[in-house]
């Protein structure tokens, strides 16, 4: 049961990973593609329906991980305290900043908001490969589970790539979401951009995905995921150069879930590895007891497929191109008057 749930975490991080992660190339874009207020608000518009429902998977990941890995749950939390502080930060900022921008019909409070976006959306996207390539690295675990090392050891050079590279695939698949979702001119200028991310995507995720496999990784089935991941980028690139938006997000997407297959297969059967083996955290001595995975299974059983179709209705309801002509006058109050 350890094993299947181990699995099932890698599957909610997967999801979190694609579908939050063109929110955050999105925000991250702001300032890049948002030349005037309603180029911003286009933008914004392409995620509005869907960007708190992509957040769940981060909620139910997080759970799922507190429930079935508590000792890899308390270690994780402890030991990137600061890190993940920062990321938790960034995001009730990005909450604000998405529910309260069009509250006032305030030049400088959208200015601050569209700040307050970027900011939330920059964060996650370099916080998260950080700390996975910790995570794939090894930390420095004492024979308690309790991380030993300080906030500055996880800025080595892997984990510093690992957010270079989630920073670079999340800007282009947020690019290419944009494409997909828009006409005329922001459709693109999103599409020119994406085709030039598309290559620096694949110099950087290519080479941090080798290093991987090569440094942290004791299975050959892996390399499998580096080619798919190999595969999927090389796509990106001439999709995004002949403009086929709706090929290349669906290559961006593989790529990324490739790896997530690379990170949770280079782990097993390790959650956190430690510098020291006999220290390490592994899917045995970290999960709760038989009898609460089970129940959790039984949870999941019945709730995942509500979630899933419900999740799947709202991308259908809301699949449709937007333009700038769809974009309303302000309507909220002038912030002097507050």
């Amino acid at each position: 049961m350890s094993t299947i749930w181990f699995l099932l975490i890698a599957v909610l991080w997967t999801g979190y990973l694609v579908l939050e992660g063109f929110d955050f190339g999105v925000g991250m874009l702001l300032p890049i593609l948002g030349r005037k207020d309603k180029d911003r608000r286009l933008m914004i518009n392409t995620i509005g329906p869907v960007w708190d429902g992509n957040e769940v998977w981060l909620l139910t990941a997080g759970g799922a991980t507190f429930a079935a890995f508590p000792e890899w749950y308390a270690t994780l939390f402890s030991g990137f305290y600061l890190a993940l502080l920062l990321i938790l930060l960034a995001l009730i900022v990005r909450v604000v900043a998405f529910e309260w921008r069009g509250k006032f019909n305030d030049d400088r409070w959208r200015a601050w908001a569209d700040r307050a976006l970027i900011f939330g959306s920059w964060v996650p996207a370099v916080l998260w490969g950080v700390a996975f390539g910790n995570i794939v690295r090894g930390v420095a675990l004492d024979a308690d589970h309790q991380y030993v090392g300080s906030f500055f050891d996880l800025l080595n050079v892997f984990s510093l790539v690992g957010g270079a590279t989630t920073a670079l695939i999340f800007l282009t698949h947020g690019a290419v979401f944009i494409a997909l979702k828009t006409d005329g001119e922001m459709r693109e200028r999103s599409g020119a951009l994406a085709e030039k991310l598309a290559l620096a995507t694949t110099v950087i995720a290519g080479a941090w995905a080798i290093w991987l496999q090569l440094a942290y990784s004791e299975v050959l089935w892996t390399w499998a995921a580096v080619l798919v991941a190999a595969g999927a980028l090389v796509a990106l690139v001439v999709t995004t150069r002949t403009r086929r938006e709706g090929w290349a997000f669906l290559s961006s997407a593989v790529a990324i879930v490739a790896a997530v297959v690379l990170i949770f297969g280079s782990l097993f059967p390790d959650v956190m590895p430690a510098f020291d083996p006999a220290n390490s955290l592994t899917v045995e001595n970290a999960s709760s007891t038989d009898y609460t995975l089970t129940v959790m299974t039984w949870v999941a059983v019945v709730l995942t497929p509500l979630v899933l179709a419900y999740q799947a209705w709202t991308y259908w309801v809301f699949r449709k191109r937007i333009t700038v002509e769809h974009i309303p006058a302000h309507i909220g109050l002038p912030l002097s008057k507050v």
